[in-house]
């Protein structure tokens, strides 16, 4: 405490003493501490942000090496559907074929993080191998875009394995987890320049109430934009 500074207890209680007859509640007091602040000329201090991690390019072409060494032809539709669409993995598990247009390059991504719809994009050289897998998935009557043998469809936990798995076999020193690869994308679409006007509508962060109006205006134009650079992608 600062000399000549009364205790911040001992202050309470005097401005107790004046506000009590007024019988504020919790909100009023926040006001008028926003006030006092203001008067005051006090800053408000902001917690710094942690940046998020991002693997480097190299790190995701030897974690994607491992995963096409495996031939694992499921696996590959998966780490590729994230790694392009920067899906959430609450959000891939609840694909459903139906949701997935082919033709358009397109996934529809319903209730999302905060309930949000939204669509994302994929590249057209994405488009004869998830048609594959898609084909192969109606053939075993499954309702969802990842299912295992016994009809299940994937679950987060088992997504979070799956991808450990790779990054342990591709000897990275740090873990791999669904939302690093949605950081990546995010990423590195910004490094082509493409505008965060463009990337929000595909991201997940515009409200659900003027997404689909916003996705009108923007989406065509995004993922023409999107096209342009994601051959240059490093997997």
């Amino acid at each position: 405490m600062k000399s000549g500074r009364i205790g911040a207890k001992k202050k309470a209680h005097q401005l107790a003493k004046y506000l009590r007859a007024e019988r504020p509640d919790y909100a009023y007091l926040k006001q008028v501490f926003r006030e006092l602040r203001a008067i005051l000329e006090i800053p408000v201090p902001h917690p710094s942000q942690r940046l998020p991690d991002v693997p480097s390019d190299e790190e995701i072409r030897r974690y994607y090496e491992v995963v096409w060494q495996t031939r694992n032809f499921q696996d590959m539709v998966l780490v590729k559907t994230l790694l392009y669409t920067g899906v959430r993995v609450s959000e891939l598990v609840n694909i459903r074929l139906t949701e997935v247009d082919v033709e358009r390059c397109q996934i529809r991504i319903n209730q999302g993080k905060g309930g949000k719809d939204r669509i994302v994009p994929f590249p057209t050289t994405f488009k004869e191998v998830l048609a594959m897998h898609i084909e192969r998935m109606r053939e075993k009557h499954a309702v969802y875009l990842f299912e295992s043998n016994r009809k299940h469809k994937y679950t987060d936990r088992g997504v979070r394995k799956l991808l450990s798995r790779y990054a342990e076999a591709a000897g990275l020193q740090r873990a791999i987890s669904p939302h690093k690869f949605r950081h990546y994308l995010l990423t590195w679409l910004k490094k082509q320049g493409i505008d965060d006007a463009l990337i929000q509508p595909y991201s997940g962060h515009a409200s659900r109430e003027s997404l689909e109006v916003y996705s009108r205006l923007a989406i065509a134009e995004a993922q023409e934009q999107y096209n342009q650079v994601i051959g240059q992608f490093p997997i």
